[in-house]
C-alpha cells in the first residue's frame, strides 16, 4: 500500500480508463469510487478520485471479509 500511496501521489490519472492502464484489476464502479486489492486479495482499498482536480480520497481500508459488508458507491 505504502508503494501505491508513493504512487498516487504524483498520478496525473485523467480518468478511469488511464488509471486501468496502470491498475488492470482495479475495479471502477459508481460515483467515481474505485477498488484495489491488497495483499494476495486479502484487503481492499476504496477510493474516490476527482479526475479534473487531479485529487485521491481514501474512503476505506480494510479486510475483504469487511470490504463485503460496505457499500462501495456510498462509503
Amino acid at each position: 500500500m505504502r508503494a501505491w500511496f508513493a504512487e498516487a501521489h504524483h498520478a496525473d490519472w485523467r480518468g478511469p480508463m488511464e488509471l486501468k492502464t496502470r491498475y488492470p484489476s482495479a475495479s471502477v464502479v459508481a460515483n467515481n469510487r474505485v477498488v484495489f486489492k491488497f495483499g494476495g486479495n486479502k484487503y481492499r482499498l476504496v477510493v474516490a478520485i476527482r479526475y479534473d482536480a487531479r485529487i485521491v480520497f481514501i474512503r476505506f481500508i480494510g479486510t475483504h471479509q469487511h470490504y463485503d459488508k460496505i457499500d462501495v458507491a456510498s462509503v
